[in-house]
Order: C-alpha cells, then sequence, then structure tokens
C-alpha cells in the first residue's frame, strides 16, 4: 500500500495497493497523486520519503515538477517519519488483526 499523509489535515491518501510494487508501478502512482493534489486547494510543499529503491529519481522528479520539496529521511530513524509509523501501526491494529483479508479487492474495500 502506498499512502500519503497530510501532516496539518492528518488526512491519508491510499494511492495504491499491489503485492508486487516496483519502480514503474510506485511512478505511476505519483503521477496520478500529483494530479490530485494538483486539484487541492492547499499544495503539499514538502514530502518525506524513506530510502526504499522503489523511490527512484523518476518518483522525485513527478513530485519536483509540481513545485514539491522532496526529502529522504535518514536510515534508522523512526521519529522523523513518526506520523506515518502510526497509522500504519494503526491499521495493523484496527484493520488487519480484526479481520481476515480475501485477496487485493477485499483489502481495497475495507481501507477505504
Amino acid at each position: 500500500m502506498l499512502f500519503f499523509l497530510n501532516v496539518e489535515t492528518r488526512r491519508v491518501y491510499i494511492a495504491g495497493l499491489t503485492p508486487h510494487p516496483d519502480r514503474a508501478w510506485v511512478t505511476q502512482q505519483a503521477r496520478n497523486t500529483a494530479m490530485f493534489f494538483s486539484e487541492q486547494e492547499v499544495k503539499p510543499a514538502v514530502l518525506l520519503r524513506d530510502n526504499d529503491g522503489k523511490f527512484g529519481p523518476q518518483f522525485d522528479a513527478v513530485f519536483a515538477a509540481e513545485g514539491v520539496e522532496v526529502k529522504r529521511i535518514t536510515p534508522a530513524s523512526p521519529n522523523l517519519n513518526a506520523r506515518a509509523e502510526r497509522w500504519v501501526q494503526t491499521v495493523r491494529w484496527e484493520l488487519l488483526d480484526r479481520f481476515v483479508v480475501f485477496g487485493e479487492t477485499h483489502l481495497r474495500l475495507l481501507a477505504l
């Protein structure tokens, strides 16, 4: 699951779900998300992302073209990404620990 969290409003935007994400998929989700954010009143100024190899230069370029500053968090620094980590923990506790997920379609239904 690729998601974006607005720290100010605490809203979560779920960009996509896939069992096998790769650079091409993540970059396409970045394009879709950038289009969504361009339609919003308040546009993001900064994107914090982790150092996963899937987030390549193409991913960063999509947001840079929209005027969003992309910052990579340093390894082993969970406090820089604490709100995102907390959201993932909440999804695990309140969704995945209480439901048996029967495939991607069912997970999408539960996540929305």
